[in-house]
């Protein structure tokens, strides 16, 4: 699925827009070089890695849908079997030996602890080339004499088409994922965080809960944010009034401080929809007794009491429990991107991006990544290309913790991530910085 993404990408950049043609075959290709693209991805439920929607004999699907861990961590039978181990959880990294990733990247991945049978999280690091073009649709130009200034286009600046390319490579994707579940029963879905570097900028595109910050002379800078159900709130609620049908008369797309019992029909109670950010009262009705579209606070926060994320791939199959209503329109592939121009600053070799998926965020705060960062890279001479493993790899061990009698536990006594933990360390200046 990831060689997909990568294609649709690269594709979409150089094209200004197209969707790439489908492939012939059902297999792209998986080999890794050396720079450009490096996204984290956790699937929420059962990986959808089978390929195309062109008829494949059930036999290859298996094969392609086997479970693999990145092919840059070079991992030997055995190296698998350890990194499959939910008692040991032994962090991997690549090894010193051979290639490093692109800008001497560092990166360190541990699997859960027992939540499901294998590492959800799944990781690439890729170069894509891109072709120039001679001319861009849509670029600006003088309008004539006599020209209404209707008629004249917008601008459109390099930066925007490569924002709009991810996007609809990460709508692409989405498709390509229902017309896998079409034809090969492929069920699942996942979040994914994508980070593209291209003529001096970098682009992180995020759809789901993992998140990536630029730690920059102690200074953070966020370059995503979590979509839940709590932060898409009244995106939510506004889909759900704008067609109630979704909503399957049992849901309401009203949010209230608790839920409404029936005695309690005729009073006053606080209540905010669509437009509102505060509280205000109104008299209860009838049908404010249905179940909230989203209900429930922090980690628990679910949409129609079932999923918890509001961006994402895949999840065509899903349905409310005990229910045939799809949650799929509420869930939008479309990624958000931020864009960071390296070329506005001078980049020590300290400064660097973090990338994390969900296992590391959920118990790790942005100011505890920044005081690792300062910690572990200033034990480090500036050139040693293996700093940023090194931080990779500490991240890591201190999102899980270490296992004690009532599980993983942090050095504050509080539960250690039990989630799978995948995180990219990119140096921003330095060795190899973005040549």
């Amino acid at each position: 699925m990831l060689n997909r993404v990568r294609s649709a990408v690269a594709h979409l950049v150089s094209s200004g827009g197209a969707p790439p043609p489908r492939p012939k075959s059902p297999d792209l290709p998986n080999a890794p070089s050396p720079q450009t693209a490096a996204p984290p991805e956790a699937p929420r439920s059962p990986p959808a890695t089978a390929g195309s929607g062109s008829a494949a004999p059930a036999k290859t699907v298996e094969a392609r849908a086997s479970f693999s861990r990145p092919t840059f961590l070079q991992l030997s039978p055995g190296g698998l079997r350890r990194a499959d181990d939910h008692a040991g959880r032994a962090v991997q990294s690549p090894p010193d030996t051979g290639r490093r990733l692109p800008w001497s990247t560092g990166y360190a991945e541990v699997i859960n602890a027992g939540k499901s049978r294998h590492n959800e999280d799944q990781a690439c690091c890729e170069v894509v080339y891109v072709e120039g073009r001679r001319s861009v649709s849509g670029a600006p130009r003088e309008p004539s004499q006599g020209q209404s200034c209707w008629s004249s286009q917008k601008e459109v600046t390099h930066e925007s088409l490569v924002v709009g390319a991810i996007e609809n490579a990460f709508q692409f994707m989405d498709e390509q994922m229902a017309r896998e579940r079409r034809g090969h029963q492929v069920e699942g879905g996942c979040c994914a965080l994508v980070v593209v570097y291209l003529l001096g900028k970098v682009y992180v595109a995020n759809a789901g809960d993992s998140r990536a910050i630029i730690v920059r002379n102690g200074e953070i800078i966020p370059m995503s944010r979590e979509f839940t159900p709590e932060t898409e709130r009244q995106r939510l609620q506004l889909l759900g009034f704008l067609k109630p049908e979704l909503l399957g008369g049992e849901f309401t797309h009203l949010e209230f401080p608790r839920r409404i019992q029936p005695k309690e029909l005729g009073q006053r109670m606080l209540y905010r929809d669509q437009n509102m950010t505060g509280w205000a009262y109104k008299k209860i009705e009838l049908e404010d007794l249905r179940f909230p579209l989203v209900c429930g606070e922090g980690k628990k926060a679910r949409v129609m009491a079932t999923i918890g994320v509001t961006r994402g791939l895949g999840d065509h199959n899903l349905k409310v429990c005990s229910s045939t209503l799809p949650i799929k329109p509420f869930l939008s592939c479309f990624p958000e991107v931020r864009v960071y121009d390296l070329t506005q600053y001078e980049h020590c070799p300290d400064d660097v991006l973090v990338l994390g998926t969900d296992g590391l965020w959920d118990v790790t705060s942005d100011c505890e990544v920044a005081a690792t960062v300062d910690r572990v890279l200033s034990a480090y001479e500036p050139n040693d290309p293996s700093r940023y493993t090194a931080l990779a790899q500490a991240l890591v061990l201190g999102a899980r913790g270490t296992p004690r009698d009532r599980g993983w536990r942090l050095p504050n006594n509080k539960l250690g991530s039990g989630d799978d933990i995948s995180v990219f360390v990119i140096p921003l200046g330095g060795p190899g910085s973005y040549s």
